[in-house]
């Protein structure tokens, strides 16, 4: 932790500005060895949080530059750092970073100022991996989540179940050293912090497996019989012409893929075959893989036609699919109604009616699908896990805790309530990162990128 480290903390392509952080406790030395000010003052001799105007050098001049000075402990490793802003050019920024390099610091691995800050005391493991969580965040709910864990929301929460727990074990383990002079253990009260405890967790990883979709999406599959309007409706999805889209059916041969946004929440969305009996051996494979990729689905929009009476494709797509996780999709609400509605909202709890040409219905849309995933129970701002090593710590505490209830159910002694006590405690602490092992640490922040 005694080198000083540096990186391109901007995106790998071409920006407005490239920045390269240097963190360390040469971070002003090697940097006023490469950046020259326009008024003379060392970066040495500045406040923290304040800049400076001037240019970067290797020989010659390579950019024209700003200097943002940051002193430790107030600053996000809580080493002095320097940030050196340039024009946005990949080679301009890899040639100031080569200089710094080349003038006394060590390249940075990835997260390594994190870690930093990790070390530091700056924020715990659980802040930390929230910074990954806020740079790959695809919705807005995401976001959201994942900042309120940065902010120590989420380690809140834990700090909370574990205090609880840290008051059982200090009482259970003063009572059994000297069972004289402190007050007799209540069993019922620890049975019902327990309750507690446990009541807590389970919010928590409810809060995961829900949180998870906001974060990672859904595998997404777009299905119906042919000339319904699916490629109308992907390309209003996709916000792009992304599907060919004509007045003759069998025009999609092949499963048609784009990342897209719907209420906030990212889907991996397929676009398929029409699913009909055909000739055509090309329109054959396209039909089969329709049917591989529904089954594989986490939400099926399934697509009828409103100004079409149901056909029998549209009643064997409705057989194969009714277990599945559909919203019915009925299309082209702008022409007259031929299709039996009552039938869709019989076989379906999810449906709307759209024209996805004219993006009629499209809110409805959004709304039957924040039904689906239930969106409206969903606080972004209360910060849930979204790891699965912080799932794993809390599933490991939570089965801790109900040993413990379990052992005090069965009339075993207190020190076995106390040993299931400290393997919670031991779980909740690898959460926060109070107490975990050197390659945990490395697992976490090998998902990091460089530079942050």
């Amino acid at each position: 932790m005694n080198k000083t480290i540096a990186a391109i903390s901007t995106g790998q392509a071409p920006g407005g500005i490239g920045v390269i952080r240097v963190s360390g406790p040469e971070a002003f030395s090697i940097c006023e060895r490469v950046f020259r000010p326009k008024l003379g003052r060392k970066l040495s001799e500045m406040s923290g949080y304040t800049a400076a105007l001037g240019e970067v050098w290797s020989g010659t001049k390579l950019d024209d530059c700003v200097a943002l000075v940051f002193r430790g402990p107030k600053s996000y490793t809580g080493e002095d750092v320097v940030e050196l802003s340039c024009h946005g050019g990949l080679y301009v920024t890899r040639q100031v970073l080569a200089e710094v390099l080349k003038c006394g610091a060590a390249p940075a691995g990835p997260g390594e100022f994190t870690k930093r800050a990790f070390f530091n005391g700056k924020l715990d493991l659980a802040q930390a991996e929230s910074v990954m969580e806020i740079i790959s965040a695809q919705g807005r709910n995401s976001m959201l989540a994942a900042q309120a864990a940065g902010s120590g929301m989420l380690s809140k929460r834990i700090v909370n179940i574990s205090e609880r727990l840290e008051g059982l074990a200090a009482h259970l383990a003063a009572w059994s050293d000297f069972p004289e002079e402190v007050d007799l253990i209540d069993i019922g009260e620890v049975a019902i912090s327990l309750g507690i405890c446990k009541e807590e967790l389970s919010q928590l990883l409810k809060g995961f497996d829900q949180g998870k979709i906001f974060r990672e999406g859904l595998r997404t599959v777009i299905t119906g019989r042919p000339n319904v309007g699916k490629s109308t409706l992907m390309n209003l999805l996709a916000g792009r012409e992304r599907s060919i889209v004509t007045p003759y059916p069998g025009t999609t041969r092949d499963v048609v893929e784009e990342l897209v946004s719907l209420a906030g929440v990212p889907l991996m969305l397929a676009d398929t075959a029409g699913l009909r009996h055909t000739e055509d051996p090309v329109e054959c494979i396209g039909v089969e893989s329709a049917r591989r990729c529904l089954k594989n689905a986490e939400l099926v929009l399934a697509v009828f036609d409103w100004s079409n009476e149901l056909m029998e494709e549209d009643f064997k797509l409705i057989e194969s699919i009714r277990e599945l996780p559909v919203i019915a999709i009925v299309n082209k609400c702008d022409l007259e109604q031929r299709i039996d509605l009552d039938f869709i909202v019989s076989n379906f709890r999810y449906y709307v009616t759209i024209s996805a040409s004219r993006n009629i219905g499209f809110d409805s849309l959004e709304l039957a699908f924040n039904k689906f995933i239930g969106a409206e129970n969903f606080d972004a701002g209360q910060a849930e896990l979204f790891t699965e090593r912080q799932r794993a710590a809390a599933l490991a505490a939570k089965s801790a805790v109900e040993q413990g209830r379990e052992a005090i159910k069965q009339g075993l002694t207190l020190d076995a309530v106390t040993v299931c006590i400290e393997d919670a405690l031991n779980a909740l602490f690898q959460l926060t990162g109070r107490r975990v092992s050197d390659e945990i640490i490395d697992q976490v922040f090998e998902r990091f990128c460089v530079g942050k």
